[in-house]
């Protein structure tokens, strides 16, 4: 039986953004108890000592303040460490470009920062996601949000019905600017606050000196398609598929601008093409891993669906092939440019987000017109669906309720 609201504890998870506060503000109006948590993940500060995590809790308790909430912060850096980064890092180190927001969805702020909640006594857990949740035959789905532009089921795609069932996403129905407006017309303190950008623990730095901090830079040779030498680079992990600026080279040959095509991992070759449309550019399927479903299964071995490669992109009709162990061949109604490595496939049922996948490879046609047989597919996925257990099992830090309760 649903609980009124009034009967109902909402945590939620503020960023110190607009699109949180107003999250908050919008349950305060409706009368939920409600209760702001900020998470820290990242020890952010910066070489002149500058952390931008300490302005971004002052945001919000400023904002729990205007509202009339109490608000915790809470420290989550080394289960970020444990589940996120080092994920990240062995990504680029095997030369792939992964998404961190998206284990950062089911592994942190959906997982830690959901049980923290219940350790507060919540019912629920809310965030200022651009996505929506509907329950349809006992189960709960994935939502689109109204704001097409803004939708964020792309990074929330690998999440479970366990916490999809008390995720509350209160501005999905909103567009940014009725957010804009909203916080205004609330006198909320930041209102006019610019959104972030970029991946969460880097920030402002630069990404390519951030990295190396990391991993060694292995410098090597940029190729052509044919094999001919046409500069050197400062390792594969700073380059992903379809790029084009930071390369170097020349406009030789047709005078048209160079492209990432691939990356020869043996070798430490980069491998370019000239022309944004070369055809070396463009796959007409791929093989993916750690594929799962939001309902909990499939709608059926094979489906037809649409997808989304990258964030923001527009839907793509696709049909989906499983295999066993959590793979998938997606072959594409239409070719497709610079399928990248690490990166998300999602699949979606008109609005609603079906589930998705770990771009393993692309692939193009074989010259007679067929797509190779489940014997090429790559080995079951590397990135478990659970957890390591030391990490999973790992306590949260002493003082992770790092400020007391402020009403």
């Amino acid at each position: 039986m649903t609980k009124a609201p009034q009967e109902t504890r909402v945590v939620v998870g503020m960023s110190g953004g607009v699109d949180s506060s107003v999250a908050a503000w919008l349950l305060k109006q409706q009368g939920y108890d409600v209760i702001g948590v900020f998470m820290k993940n990242w020890d952010d500060t910066d070489e002149f000592g500058h952390c931008t995590a300490e302005e971004d809790f002052e945001d919000v308790r400023r904002v729990c303040d205007h509202i009339g909430i109490p608000y915790y912060s809470v420290n989550f850096e080394r289960e970020y460490m444990d589940r996120v980064f080092r994920y990240f890092l062995e990504e680029y180190r095997r030369g792939r470009t992964p998404n961190p927001d998206v284990l950062c969805n089911r592994e942190i702020k959906f997982k830690e920062l959901l049980q923290c909640a219940m350790e507060l006594g919540a019912d629920r857990l809310a965030t200022g996601h651009y996505a929506q949740v509907r329950e349809r035959d006992g189960r709960f789905e994935l939502v689109r949000s109204a704001d097409a532009n803004k939708d964020q089921t792309y990074f929330l795609h690998m999440l479970s019905q366990e916490p999809l069932s008390r995720a509350m996403f209160p501005i999905g129905h909103l567009t940014k600017p009725e957010v804009r407006r909203l916080a205004r017309e609330a006198g909320l303190p930041t209102a006019e606050k610019k959104d972030s950008t970029g991946i969460c623990f880097i920030g402002e730095r630069n990404f390519r000196q951030f990295l190396q901090q990391y991993l060694p830079a292995q410098p090597g040779e940029i190729r052509s398609i044919d094999g001919e030498l046409k500069g050197y680079h400062q390792g594969l992990m700073y380059y992903t598929i379809g790029q084009r600026h930071g390369l170097g080279i020349g406009g030789s040959g047709t005078g048209e601008p160079w492209f990432v095509a691939d990356k020869d991992l043996v070798n430490n070759v980069l491998i370019v093409v000239q022309g944004h449309d070369h055809p070396a550019l463009y796959a007409d399927a791929l093989w993916a891993t750690d594929v799962a479903f939001i309902r909990g299964e499939a709608p059926a071995e094979t489906f037809h669906c649409t997808a989304k490669f990258r964030y923001r992109q527009q839907d793509q009709g696709v049909t989906v092939h499983l295999l066993p162990g959590g793979r998938a061949h997606v072959v594409f109604d239409q070719p497709q440019r610079a399928i990248t490595p690490g990166q998300s496939v999602v699949f979606y049922d008109g609005d609603v987000c079906l589930g998705g996948g770990i771009i393993h490879r692309a692939e193009r046609v074989a010259e007679d017109g067929a797509h190779p047989t489940a014997a090429h597919a790559p080995a079951a996925a590397h990135t478990p669906q659970e957890v390591p257990a030391h990490a999973a099992s790992a306590p949260r830090r002493e003082g992770a309720f790092a400020a007391d309760v402020v009403w």
